[in-house]
């Protein structure tokens, strides 16, 4: 790799294991196979950011029928590595895979040939997928699964738009080799397949039931993250969503209403609770 960017390399033991990105600065998302049977949760891995640094972290979940799988980075490490805006493609996009396996590996790019089909994963599981064309005729494409795959905003810069995962295989080739195109699974579908993106989740970690403020709150107090920790996170969230948002992977009144909480959740940490409607 050879500039900074969001996608990553994981590592168990010093194995290298493959690809992944930051869907979030303290998320990566990863392709399950990638792991090569180290997906059991809790599992330690070694997130190498593309500048090299790496940073500790742990598979929080699987979803074994989609091979999608997603790991948490360690909330003491701060990544502050710029990360896209998450958008949705149109068939006839142009392509690009900003990740290469190695710097002596072509970087791919190609044409999106169907921006939702239903594809079937070798897990067993449909999820919606991006079927994409491969300008480059590599005959293998492995190693380049759970890397992002990039379009471009219709104002300009770019988006990541989804997540390779498989590859069709050539059936006119007499050694059955993976032909030029490819499959991955959308943003919107990941978000979907884990609860830390769903709106509802995120409603419930930021307001809370009432009955469990005052527990809550008593937790808060003896065990405080640092200001600038907390700063952090809440910084990270705030983008997300403003991203999903305007990718059209959430809804804007939601998201709006989701960044007004996490505001609030970061005055009351430092201020205190406001009596403002019996939220934390």
């Amino acid at each position: 790799m050879n500039q900074v960017g969001y996608w990553v390399d994981l590592y168990h033991a010093e194995q290298r294991l493959g690809a992944g990105f930051l869907l979030t600065r303290r998320f990566v998302l990863t392709a399950l196979h990638c792991l090569r049977g180290k997906a059991e949760e809790e599992t330690s891995v070694e997130v190498v950011l593309s500048d090299d640094r790496p940073v500790p972290g742990r598979v929080c979940r699987t979803a074994k029928d989609a091979d999608l799988a997603l790991i948490e980075i360690v909330s003491s490490h701060d990544v502050a590595i710029p990360i896209p805006a998450a958008h949705v493609a149109r068939r006839g996009d142009r392509w690009r895979g900003p990740y290469r396996p190695d710097p002596g590996d072509a970087q791919l790019s190609g044409c999106v040939d169907d921006s939702s089909v239903r594809h079937v994963c070798e897990g067993g599981g449909s999820v919606e997928a991006l079927q994409l064309t491969a300008d480059q005729l590599l005959g293998d494409y492995s190693g380049y699964s759970g890397s992002p795959v990039e379009g471009t905003l219709p104002g300009g810069g770019r988006a990541v738009l989804g997540i390779l995962l498989e590859q069709v295989m050539d059936r006119q080739s007499p050694e059955y080799r993976a032909a030029n195109v490819l499959f991955a699974a959308t943003v919107a579908e990941a978000m979907r397949r884990f609860d830390q993106f769903d709106v509802g989740h995120l409603i419930d970690v930021l307001r809370p039931p009432a009955k469990q403020v005052q527990i809550l709150a008593t937790q808060e107090s003896a065990v405080q993250p640092p200001l600038a920790e907390r700063h952090s996170e809440a910084e990270s969230l705030l983008i997300s969503l403003q991203r999903w948002s305007e990718g059209n992977l959430i809804d804007p009144a939601q998201a709006a209403q989701l960044r007004l909480d996490v505001v609030q959740r970061v005055i009351d940490a430092e201020f205190g609770p406001s009596r403002h409607d019996g939220r934390i």
